[in-house]
């Protein structure tokens, strides 16, 4: 009789231990990666906490930034934006903040994931440092209005979309190496000391350029014609479109010919009299002439001087990415000039700009709502807050900002959007947030649910409760019996990024016109708050 052995049935423990050893072997090795690779992320960071205590020790400042090494870096340092996980600095921003001196090497050069350095407006001197242009991952460089001396640095990240060295003292020729530099879309060189020929810049994203006010020479490249004359401007040995045309060779000077003189004839007495006359009323009607330009000159002067004052500063501009255009509008005509640079920030804020970096910022209208009109407005380094025009403000200096520190004070919460900074002169009143991407909670709730867009399930709308409970729970407790938030609606709730809700607008109906405050608020109102106008400053 044969018997046949069920080979399959013997190999079958073989079988089931060969993915169980490949299992433990992958779990082996995942936990040698993390063991390896987790100390890393912790280092990197640890190592850019480092690096920057090293640039803080060796250049002396005029402002406290709060950097020291108990401090958590990515929450408590001015100035400083981390990644997500923490892992690494991606941003430095400390405009004007008095730096004097030299940058050390080997301190701002080791920020390997940095992406944006903004120095601009201290009184740094000497070199640029080559290991800071050429961080891998840097893409903007704010290093304008400093005293940086030297040649332009040869290497350049490659990642580089804007460049901006004006107002410094840098000297040389323009390197060619910018030519590799083909994400760039901003490049800003004018008012140094730059010489020579303008290298061929073929960078097709390039979108604004100035070389203005600096001492090339030669011919402008085929390439850069494409910019306005404002470019190039101020560099006296420039020629070519869009500056005048280049001379094919130099022009000899012209050699004196010699003519005959004319035959004299014996002048008559009359001629004479009559060659006196025109030389007087020639001179008659070019004085008049003079005079009339002199004071249409004074006259345009006085005008626009009127214009300026009277014009907007900055004007808010649509943005696409998906929105409806919105209108153009402006914020910040009301600035007058010498209350300038007054903008109040509150202790602890991470930003640094000034009124007039806020007012040059491209802005979109977010909103309107009771109290005035909502901006989004993205600064120079990337920085994006939302500025408040406030309207109908009818309380005096001194009590608005009484009501802004209470505002400032109270508004450090997580389920309330704090108030980072105000201003106030006589026609415009401002107030800075942070930028909340999520969106208020109106437009969750009512806004358009085309594109896929579900509504809100039951949990969702449970956590945004509790975070709202929990906002106004914290506003009564910080601001006391008579603080009140004064308009609790929807649109004054925004979602964070843990999709929690967050209050905003709190405590500016005392500033407000009250009688004509209760009819145009749409937000809830108890009823004691109506009956008594229990609105206090204090």
């Amino acid at each position: 009789m044969l018997h046949f052995h069920n080979h399959n049935h013997c190999h079958i423990p073989l079988c089931r231990q060969q993915p169980m050893k490949f299992c433990m072997s992958s779990v082996f090795y995942f936990l040698v990666i993390i063991t390896i690779f987790l100390p890393l992320i912790v280092a990197d960071l640890n190592s850019d906490k480092q690096a920057l205590l090293e640039f803080h020790a060796a250049v002396p400042h005029r402002r406290n930034l709060n950097w020291n090494s108990t401090n958590p870096i990515c929450t408590t340092w001015v100035g400083i934006t981390c990644a997500q996980d923490n892992s690494s600095v991606l941003a430095l921003r400390l405009p004007g903040v008095g730096f004097i001196g030299r940058i050390p090497s080997n301190t701002l050069g080791k920020l390997g994931a940095l992406k944006i350095l903004s120095l601009r407006s201290n009184r740094f001197i000497g070199d640029l440092p080559s290991d800071i242009t050429s961080l891998p991952s840097l893409q903007y460089l704010y290093l304008q209005h400093n005293n940086f001396t030297g040649d332009l640095p040869a290497s350049f990240s490659l990642q580089l979309n804007v460049l901006d060295l004006s107002f410094n003292s840098f000297t040389g020729n323009i390197s060619e190496t910018i030519q590799n530099l083909t994400s760039l879309t901003r490049l800003n060189l004018q008012n140094n000391n730059l010489s020579g020929a303008i290298p061929n810049l073929n960078l097709t994203r390039l979108k604004q350029l100035n070389l203005s006010y600096n001492q090339l020479s030669g011919r402008i490249p085929s390439s850069l014609q494409r910019f306005p004359s404002s470019s190039f401007i101020g560099n006296s040995l420039l020629c070519g479109p869009p500056l005048q045309a280049c001379s094919l060779s130099p022009s000899p000077s012209p050699s004196p010919t010699f003519s005959p003189p004319p035959p004299e004839f014996p002048k008559k007495q009359g001629s004479k009299k009559k060659l006196s006359l025109g030389v007087i009323i020639a001179i008659a009607v070019g004085g008049s002439v003079v005079l009339l330009l002199l004071a249409l000159i004074i006259l345009c002067c006085c005008l626009k001087k009127k214009d300026n004052g009277r014009s907007s500063v900055l004007k808010g501009k649509a943005s696409g990415g998906g929105r409806s255009e919105k209108p153009k509008e402006e914020f910040g005509s009301g600035v007058q000039e010498p209350e300038k640079n007054k903008l109040v920030f509150f202790e602890g804020c991470s930003y640094n700009f000034d009124l007039e970096d806020l007012l040059r910022a491209s802005a979109e209208v977010l909103g309107k709502g009771s109290y005035g009109t909502a901006y989004k407005a993205v600064l120079e380094e990337s920085t994006t807050v939302v500025v408040k025009r406030l309207k109908e403000v009818v309380v005096g200096k001194k009590d608005f900002e009484q009501q802004m520190e209470i505002i400032g004070r109270v508004g450090q919460h997580p389920n309330v959007v704090p108030l980072r900074a105000y201003y106030y002169s006589k026609d415009e009143k401002l107030l800075v947030y942070d930028y909340i991407p999520g969106g208020s909670l109106s437009t969750l709730l009512h806004g358009d649910r085309g594109g896929g867009r579900s509504p809100l399930d039951w949990e969702s709308r449970v956590k945004i409760s509790l975070g709202i409970a929990r906002g106004i729970s914290h506003v009564h407790s910080m601001g006391g019996p008579k603080f009140t938030h004064g308009n609790i609606k929807s649109s004054n709730v925004l979602i964070n990024q843990e999709h929690d809700g967050c209050i905003s607008d709190l405590g500016l109906t005392p500033l407000m016109n009250v009688p004509a405050t209760p009819s145009r608020s749409v937000g809830y109102r108890a009823p004691e708050v109506i009956e008594t106008r229990g609105y206090n400053l204090w």
